[in-house]
């Protein structure tokens, strides 16, 4: 679409009010809104000018000065404002030199489907994200010097089954017993479905939705593949439209990985294939029907899985869901089939086209920009360096006897390790410029600063059970 595509689609939908929107360097989708009179042919290239010391991790207060370029292609009409109003997603730019803003998520994004074409291994990474979520019917928390407490709440939770409803029908799911009921214990079918249809009218083809084994409103809903850049902006629609369903439906979504103790956490499990001239090239006749070059690529995610984890699972809860012996695949394998791997090779077709390789650490915390670019990061210097996987493990890790898994690689246990080994390893990520330096070293004190020192450095609630009466 071009920018004169982009007016006249303004023109026909009545639009008013245009609404620009980007990606700051945490994850977060940000937006300012200007009367349709200021979209010009030429705003296309100006941009429109914002303060960038008012994000977080971005420009100093006197040198704050940014613009942000809208990408005629992002364009379209809002599902939810009053005012009829068309969107555009943007690319962060220096106001002087004009050059893309090394911490823009989004420019990293095109930066790294840009150096794989360069490399000659590649020129298009797929990507198709199984992201996990709760529905929550009620939230409330509190942070305080001397309170903290949170409380959650969901219709369809077996802690409920004794709640006076007037009537209370009983119609509850038992802990870890949400994969695949049907209504009315799943209360959110209708919910779900309104989500997915509302982002397949944005033209984001979907997969499919479904409960997942959360009993207190986990759900799923999973993106049809697309390349990488396009689905960093497909994954930010999605959130902007589960949470805007939910709560036309007085309901609340949160993308938090482990909000519940003792059921299983949300996890974002990410397919990626590599391919070149409209051919994939993960398919062959290596194991499960995979080529040596995927190999390789699952070597590279191994290799980097810790460093991975910085950014793939970036939050101090991501490591509540990251625990040994339960569901979260920590354990640093590859196989076909069997999902206590981290890495996994489906199955579900024979197809070459359907070769691909799902990495299950992830979680839907992630800044979906960054997250897929540092993988394919470890994917391309896996193949640069021919990294051997070593052999596939084809029995349930979690069966293996103490000694045997003793001695397998694991996903950090904490941010603060994740970003220990971040800082140790991510001289593949500054390949082709894609992550620079200042990016690695923003995003690592960023997160120490903001997050890990801000929840160890609180009393927890469950400490005053364990030692209030020491």
């Amino acid at each position: 679409m071009t920018p004169k595509d982009v007016i006249a689609l303004a023109k026909e939908n009545e639009v008013k009010i245009v609404d620009i929107r980007y990606m700051d360097f945490i994850g977060t989708w940000q937006h300012f809104s200007v009367p349709l009179g200021e979209l010009s042919e030429g705003a296309f290239e100006d941009g429109f000018g914002f303060d960038g010391s008012s994000m977080r991790a971005w420009q100093q207060i006197d040198n704050s000065d940014m613009i942000v370029i809208p990408d005629p292609s992002t364009a379209k009409i809002d599902p939810f404002f009053k005012v009829p109003t068309l969107v555009l997603i943007g690319d962060i730019h220096e106001p002087i030199t004009r050059e893309a803003y090394s911490r823009d998520p989004r420019g990293i994004a095109k930066k790294v489907e840009s150096y794989l074409k360069s490399t000659g291994i590649g020129d298009t990474i797929y990507v198709g994200p199984e992201p996990e979520f709760f529905i929550f019917s009620n939230i409330r928390y509190s942070s305080e010097p001397n309170a903290s407490f949170f409380e959650i709440d969901s219709d369809e939770a077996h802690w409920n089954s004794g709640r006076d409803e007037m009537p209370n029908t009983g119609y509850k799911i038992r802990p870890k017993g949400g994969y695949f009921p049907l209504p009315p214990n799943d209360k959110y079918q209708d919910m779900r479905t309104e989500m997915m249809l509302t982002l397949e009218d944005l033209g984001i083809p979907m997969e499919c939705q479904h409960h997942e084994v959360g009993a207190a409103g986990q759900s799923e809903i999973d993106l049809r593949f697309d390349s990488l850049s396009n689905m960093g902006d497909s994954l930010a629609w999605f959130k902007y439209v589960l949470k805007n369903v939910a709560t036309k439906y007085d309901h609340t979504v949160t993308f938090m990985p482990k909000p519940v103790y003792g059921d299983n956490g949300s996890g974002m499990h990410i397919h990626m294939s590599f391919w070149k001239d409209s051919t994939p090239l993960f398919a062959g006749n290596k194991y499960a029907g995979m080529s040596e070059m995927a190999l390789h690529a699952i070597g590279g995610i191994m290799k980097h899985c810790k460093a991975l984890c910085a950014i793939t699972n970036p939050t101090t809860n991501s490591y509540k869901r990251l625990v040994p012996g339960f569901e979260a695949p920590i354990n640093l394998a590859y196989s076909s089939r069997n999902r206590s791997a981290a890495i996994r090779l489906p199955m579900y077709s024979g197809s070459p086209n359907a070769k691909r390789v799902e990495f299950r650490t992830p979680d839907p915390s992630a800044n979906g920009y960054m997250a897929f670019a540092a993988i394919a990061m470890a994917m391309i210097d896996g193949i640069q360096n021919k990294m051997d996987p070593g052999d596939p493990m084809d029995k349930n890790i979690y069966d293996l006897p103490p000694e045997e898994l003793a001695e397998m690689e694991s996903a950090p246990a904490t941010l603060e390790e994740a970003l220990a080994a971040l800082r140790e390893d991510h001289e593949f990520l500054l390949k082709g410029d894609v992550f620079t330096k200042d990016v690695i070293d923003h995003w690592i004190d960023y997160k120490m600063e903001n997050e890990v020192k801000e929840v160890i450095s609180r009393p927890h609630p469950h400490e005053f059970y364990l030692y209030y009466d020491i």
